[in-house]
């Protein structure tokens, strides 16, 4: 299974959150957008991660889309990578209504949490979130993608 999802090119998102001045990431591949009114963005997500426990509490989150630049954030909130005084002190932040946005990323969106007890799917939860909210910016950055244990660019 392993092998057949790593020759997927999977988008690096970077999902982060905060609650009682507690901030929590992850850096998550496994994630699909559902076009809609809603729409809403669909990950899984590792269940004994800081990640989950903190959006439970939280119920929003950021959900950004890396670029070429973001690798070591990547390998940092994925915890792959060191990230001395953790992975939050690596670059400037945006405190939104939803939690942290990096200030370097072109895309993310403002989502909800919309259920308290996900599905489990595989080893993961199947987190579904409802998007509230969409930052775009004029100077998009190529997309960060996730193929056979690399990244790349389009």
């Amino acid at each position: 299974m392993r092998r057949l999802r790593g020759r997927l090119p999977s988008p690096v998102g970077l999902w982060t959150t905060s609650y009682d001045g507690k901030r929590a990431g992850l850096t998550v591949s496994s994630m699909l957008v559902a076009d809609g009114e809603p729409g809403y963005v669909i990950g899984l997500i590792d269940p004994d991660s800081d990640l989950w426990e903190t959006l439970r509490q939280a119920r929003t989150a950021v959900v950004s889309l890396l670029g070429g630049p973001h690798q070591q954030l990547a390998d940092a909130f994925g915890y792959v990578a060191p990230a001395p005084g953790g992975p939050f002190k690596m670059i400037d932040w945006t405190d939104t209504a939803w939690g942290p946005a990096p200030a370097t990323v072109s895309t993310w969106a403002g989502c909800r949490l919309t259920a308290d007890n996900p599905p489990e799917v595989g080893w993961a939860l199947q987190v579904q979130l409802e998007i509230e909210h969409v930052e775009l910016t004029a100077d998009e950055i190529p997309p960060l993608v996730h193929r056979r244990g690399r990244y790349t660019t389009l």
